[in-house]
């Protein structure tokens, strides 16, 4: 009777220790949550070309040793995953969203597919996501707004469709967004401009429809904005002028209308400019001398009209030259003849007459392009000259 009594406390204290345990484990995540979140992962994985993950993912190695797998040393917590480039396809599980630790989740050029768990949405240390050229579906999570922290998102190449949502523009940090070449519709999000980090924004290759919105350009970060190949419509917005720190910016295949802004041509860091492809109408503006570091400019296919300005002459680090495909008239200026640095005009398919002289002073690699198909030319010149110092010529 007294051995009873004695151990009836003693079963009792070693239960409650045991629920303890077992209570604590649930609720501190270790290095053990980590190794069932990847192997949880390499589960889902249905093809593993090169084996890595059959191989090297064991439970008899530290996962901190895994292939793509690095840990902070403090803590001995996974904070990356690089699955980069292994051909692995399969699909992502919720486990993957007690990596509580993660800040880097980089799985591009692989065959993943299905849509992102919501579990992920409990990454909230996460700074960079790359989840380029996979077989992603379904809609862009409005759970992404949990990432606090991210500063680089990049989904393109999927099969991500739906609307951009806006709760992407309360990620504060952000610096790069890149949604392209994916089956997105509806409208850029007003919201985008909050994002007033942002230093490289990719939208092409969807199809959004609607303008430009004009809280586009509080984002005076922007070096790169890449907004090709959608449906997008109305006028180049003349805030464009804010983004004073704009290098590259390509808004060709669209249904834009209007002028070619003035104000455009106060960017003054733009090394490449992409018009083409649109339904831009009246002529080249003057200022466009003012952008002295371009180095690509193509305006093809539009409804442009007037004379070329003699001021494309300023533009002398210019390497690419396409004015092809439009109405404009007149002459070819002589201040052609400055553009040291070109390798490539194309002026194709315009109503230009007169003298071309000025392609004398032009080096002879480069590649001229002036012929009309449909009528013969009606440039004075000596053919045969321009032709000895520019064998690649085109003026058909």
């Amino acid at each position: 009777m007294g051995n009873t009594s004695f151990l009836l406390p003693l079963m009792v204290f070693v239960a409650v220790l045991c629920n303890f345990v077992v209570a604590l484990s649930a609720e501190s995540p270790n290095i053990t949550t980590d190794q069932l979140a990847l192997l949880a992962l390499k589960a889902h994985v249905t093809h593993d070309p090169q084996n890595i993950l059959a191989t090297n993912w064991s439970t008899t190695t530290s996962v901190c040793n895994w292939i793509g797998v690095t840990c902070r040393s403090d803590h001995q917590r996974v904070v990356t995953l690089n699955l980069s480039d292994m051909g692995l396809i399969g699909t992502i599980p919720p486990h993957l969203g007690n990596l509580s630790f993660l800040t880097k989740l980089n799985i591009p050029n692989n065959n993943f597919q299905g849509s992102l768990p919501m579990e992920l949405a409990n990454l909230s240390s996460l700074q960079y996501i790359n989840f380029d050229n996979n077989s992603f579906s379904g809609e862009i999570p409005s759970w992404f707004d949990s990432f606090t922290q991210l500063q680089s998102l990049s989904l393109y190449g999927n099969n991500f469709f739906g609307v951009i949502p806006s709760s992407l523009g309360s990620l504060s940090n952000l610096k790069e967004l890149f949604l392209y070449d994916n089956d997105l519709k509806g409208h850029i999000p007003v919201a985008i401009g909050n994002l007033s980090n942002l230093k490289y924004l990719r939208l092409g290759q969807n199809q959004l429809s609607g303008r430009i919105p004009t809280s586009l350009f509080k984002c005076k970060e922007l070096e790169v904005l890449f907004l090709y190949d959608t449906a997008l419509e109305g006028s180049v917005p003349e805030e464009i002028e804010n983004l004073t720190r704009l290098s590259d910016l390509a808004l060709n295949g669209n249904d834009l209308t209007g002028r070619i802004p003035t104000s455009l041509f106060k960017c003054k860091e733009l090394q490449v400019l992409i018009l083409s492809s649109n339904a831009l109408e009246g002529s080249v503006p003057e200022e466009i001398g003012n952008l002295t570091r371009l180095s690509y400019l193509s305006l093809y296919r539009n409804n442009l009209t007037g004379e070329i300005p003699s001021a494309i002459g300023s533009l002398t680090s210019i390497i690419r030259l396409d004015l092809s495909n439009n109405s404009l008239t007149g002459e070819i200026p002589s201040a052609v003849g400055n553009l040291s640095s070109i390798q490539h005009i194309d002026f194709r398919i315009n109503n230009l007459a007169g003298i071309i002289s000025s392609f004398f002073s032009i080096s002879s690699n480069t590649c001229i392009s002036i012929r009309h198909p449909l009528k013969e030319n009606s440039f004075g010149i000596a053919t045969s000259s321009i032709l000895d110092e520019h064998p690649i010529i085109d003026i058909i």
